[in-house]
Formats: structure tokens, sequence, C-alpha cells
């Protein structure tokens, strides 16, 4: 009986302390420390919440930089790929179709390379990233449809590109969400004066 009545007091203080009190003091650390990402790096939009930088969403109109292919629209309860492996007839099929959608919505010509990570989902389908050179290719079409120079554009891209990770993992990524985010607020500014 006292075995069982110290390993009752063991459970009870250690649910406190390692349930209660310690989720509370990293939770206000993490405030502290990086209130921004401690909160979900939410972006807002004058005081409503508009997305998250970390996880993609998606953009269709021709005026905005898309994101990578989601095997889920960027659902973050459903988070995962299409699991279909390289032979997957109908992963050939849905890459040969996303190849003939971004030559036309970018006028590429046919001998121009595509990069993967414009046609092929990620593995969480919520990759808020895509390369600079996915970036760079989007660059013209934004620039016309929005009537903002090439140059200013290349920019926002360089502004919202995120290095790899001391240099040693990764590869840089360009954030589509605050990319189009930026260029939201630079239309808006440009509308704005020209009233």
């Amino acid at each position: 009986m006292k075995k069982l009545i110290h390993s009752l007091r063991a459970y009870i203080v250690l649910s406190l302390l390692l349930g209660l009190v310690y989720p509370l003091f990293i939770t206000g650390l993490a405030q502290l420390a990086m209130p921004q990402r401690a909160c979900g790096s939410l972006i807002f939009e004058g005081g409503k919440i508009i997305g998250s930088c970390l996880i993609g969403q998606a953009f269709t109109k021709p005026e905005y930089f898309h994101g990578r292919p989601s095997a889920n629209n960027y659902d973050g309860t459903n988070s995962g790929g299409t699991n279909f492996g390289p032979s997957s007839k109908k992963l050939m099929d849905s890459v040969a179709e996303r190849i003939k959608q971004a030559r036309q919505d970018n006028a590429l010509a046919q001998e121009t390379l595509i990069p993967a990570d414009m046609v092929l989902s990620s593995a969480s389908g919520l990759d808020p990233h895509i390369s600079p050179e996915n970036a760079a290719i989007q660059a013209k079409r934004v620039a016309n449809l929005r009537g903002i120079p090439e140059d200013q554009i290349n920019d926002l891209i360089s502004d919202n590109t995120d290095d790899d990770f001391i240099g040693l993992w990764g590869r840089p990524g360009v954030n589509v969400v605050t990319l189009n985010d930026a260029l939201d607020r630079i239309s808006k500014k440009s509308l704005g004066e020209n009233k």
C-alpha cells in the first residue's frame, strides 16, 4: 500500500510539473524571446489574419506567384503528399499537365527547363516556399499583369527569400505567402497614390 501511495504522489507531482508548469514556462519563454513565431508566424492585414508564413496557400490568379502544387490544397489538418511512386501513371499524367500549364501561364518556350518544384508537390503539401528559379520564371508574368517593373519584382523576390540553414542544410527558398502579401501592399499603395 505504501508503494501505491508513493506512486500516486509521484504521478500527481510529475503530471503537474511536466504537464502544466513546464509547458507554461516554455510558452512564456517563447512569447518573450520570439512572440511572432510563438504565435504561429501569422500575417495580419488591417487587424485580420490572412495567413501564416509557415503554411502555403493556393494562389491561382495569374497576377500572383503560384506556390508548389499541393496534394491536399494546403489543408493543415490533412497534410501529406500524393505518395505516388515514380512509375505511377497518375503522377506522370499530372506532371505532364502541370508542365503544359506552366509553359502556357508563363509564355515559356518548349525547350525551357521547368524547375521540379513547379510541377511536383512537397511531402507535406503545405510548403510555402518555391525555388528562386521557379520565382524567376514567374516574375515576368507577375510584373506585366501588375504593371510593376520587373526589377522591383526581383527585389521583392530577393527580400522574401529564406537562405539555407547556416550554409549547411537545405536550399534557399522564396516564401510565396509573404511575397504575394508584399505585392498586394505595393499594389494598394500605388492605387492610393493614383487617387
